[in-house]
């Protein structure tokens, strides 16, 4: 199996209850990832990602370990694998997971860092006083200028840069909403609210980015095995010093998802492998590289099918 491979990590969106299960009840390894998890958060995060409720796991203060420990239980599978990748990305999230992936932070820290990250960011707002939607059939350019408009009613901001045509806004009600009239009027038809609690990767941010900052400069960092495409600037970073400020960086910063994934092309890399729960970004890379070789792989039967079609190709 001779493939070019890179590893991608889901963040907010992606969980479901039940996620995780059926690798946990299978792989005595990912039942000690959980259950370590469970004395490191303090409470039981075995039961809210198998059983739920889904309105718990969907606060971003619960979802961000419970995606986290999920998908680094389906990295677990990698581990004797020759799938090495070449490079790693995450979406949000998910960069914290891509960088365990590539060696660049211990389990346990990573863990209380996306505890910390998820209590910081429900603090900066009040809640229900921000607004996150999608925008469909817009060009980026447009998203910008509506924003940059609509900055007199408020805060707002393009949170994600997801895809063609897909683009994340994100910030105060009353500016999200001063944007997507101005985005009506210049002909885009579909918007979409989004169930996310927190308007993520906008100024509003910057509040959880200046506490997270102390406790991401405490952590104990190595340079990483292999280069993570970071989401503020789509750049290939190695030096642990980088990703710190990149992670930083990142909350009040769009995602750059796109550019992200176009990066890891331009290196070579032609197979993407979604570790941990859900599709959101197989899909996306299948919308802007269509001729991508694309798995996502959340336990065991879907590695083991992943690992058959690789080698037959």
């Amino acid at each position: 199996m001779n493939h070019s491979v890179g590893y991608l990590f889901p963040g907010q969106g992606s969980q479901s209850v039940g996620m995780g299960r059926a690798l946990y009840e299978a792989d005595s390894k990912v039942r000690a990832l959980y259950e370590k998890a469970n004395r490191i958060l303090g409470y039981d995060l075995t039961t809210l990602c198998f059983d739920g409720p889904a309105d718990q796991l969907n606060l971003t203060e619960y979802t961000q370990p419970a995606l986290l420990v999920t998908s680094l239980g389906a990295l677990q599978l990698f581990q004797h694998s020759n799938l090495q990748p070449q490079a790693v990305a995450g979406h949000s999230l998910g960069e914290y997971t891509a960088v365990v992936a590539a060696q660049g932070l211990n389990v346990d820290e990573a863990i209380q860092l996306v505890q910390k990250r998820g209590r910081y960011m429900a603090d900066a707002v009040v809640p229900g006083s921000g607004l996150v939607v999608a925008v469909i059939g817009s060009t980026e350019q447009d998203v910008r200028q509506a924003c940059e408009e609509a900055g007199s009613s408020g805060i707002v901001a393009p949170a994600n840069f997801n895809c063609p045509g897909q683009v994340v806004v994100a910030g105060e009600k009353a500016a999200v909403e001063k944007a997507t009239d101005l985005l009506k009027q210049r002909g885009v038809r579909k918007i979409l609210p989004l169930a996310v609690s927190v308007p993520v990767h906008t100024p509003l941010m910057q509040p959880a980015a200046d506490r997270l900052k102390k406790d991401i400069d405490s952590a104990t960092w190595s340079d990483l095995k292999v280069p993570l495409i970071n989401n503020a600037q789509a750049h290939a970073l190695l030096q642990s010093s980088d990703v710190r400020v990149s992670l930083v960086r990142q909350l009040p910063s769009s995602v750059l998802w796109e550019h992200s994934i176009r990066k890891m092309r331009e290196m070579g890399i032609s197979v993407f492998i979604e570790i941990g729960p859900g599709k959101v970004l197989t899909g996306l890379v299948k919308r802007i590289l269509p001729e991508a070789t694309t798995f996502n792989v959340f336990d065991m039967e879907s590695f083991e099918a992943m690992k058959g079609s690789l080698s037959n190709s």
